[in-house]
């Protein structure tokens, strides 16, 4: 089942802090719509990474997009919000909600910790990240997601400061290069036509760089099962 954009209305409920999320496990497949006109952008708040954009601006040529509602999860995950705030456009919330899911996802929300442990990435179903990748390829024409980062950081045959001056976490202050910032005002782009491939979704590096590096080397990206659609 999908949804147009065009015909259909949507609520979007805010959405959480970033590593402190309010639950989001909603019964899968509810009906959802969206009206580019109408629908409420989901506010987003960052806790230590600092805060993104309130808002992203919608893509205009999104607008008759259809939004897939057939989106699987082993967790009986919702996932109709992200593929709404991906197919309108709203990259800063679509990338929050991402982060949001994980600590759910990952069994992380269960236990009482807003964040996720590396050694946690492992529980993740591959059916819900294969779900989470296949609308982040869709909505962006192949050009973020996880596996997406993972051929980027191939590329840098696995230097982690060569991936990310290739994907545009990196950035220069006259002669120093620095990572970009999440304090304050955001200085990563959400936007699909002015972003370097492999950009989007952010992971946070606070707690060091293995979380990254263990979404990239999840087993789900061992084959390409993860891209037929249900």
């Amino acid at each position: 089942m999908r949804l147009l954009i065009s015909t259909a209305i949507v609520l979007l409920a805010g959405s959480a802090n970033a590593f402190a999320p309010t639950p989001i496990c909603r019964q899968q497949n509810r009906g959802v719509a969206l009206s580019m006109s109408d629908a409420v952008a989901a506010e987003t708040n960052m806790a230590d990474s600092g805060k993104p954009p309130a808002h992203a601006d919608g893509d205009a040529h999104t607008a008759d997009a259809e939004i897939p509602t057939n989106l699987p999860s082993d967790v009986g995950f919702d996932y109709v919000p992200l593929a709404t705030m991906l197919a309108t456009g709203q990259l800063a919330e679509a990338d929050q909600f991402t982060r949001d899911a994980l600590i759910v996802i990952s069994g992380s929300k269960a236990k009482g910790r807003d964040f996720v442990y590396f050694t946690e990435v492992k529980l993740i179903p591959s059916t819900d990240l294969a779900t989470i990748e296949r609308l982040w390829n869709q909505f962006s024409g192949g050009k973020f997601g996880y596996s997406v980062q993972k051929k980027k950081y191939r590329q840098a045959k696995n230097d982690f400061e060569i991936f990310c001056r290739k994907i545009g976490w990196n950035t220069q202050d006259g002669d120093v290069e620095r990572k970009k910032r999440w304090f304050g005002a955001s200085e990563f782009t959400y936007d699909v036509k002015k972003a370097p491939e492999g950009h989007l979704p952010l992971t946070s590096a606070l707690r060091g760089t293995t979380l990254i590096k263990e979404l990239m080397a999840h087993p789900v990206w061992d084959d390409d099962e993860w891209k037929k659609q249900p």
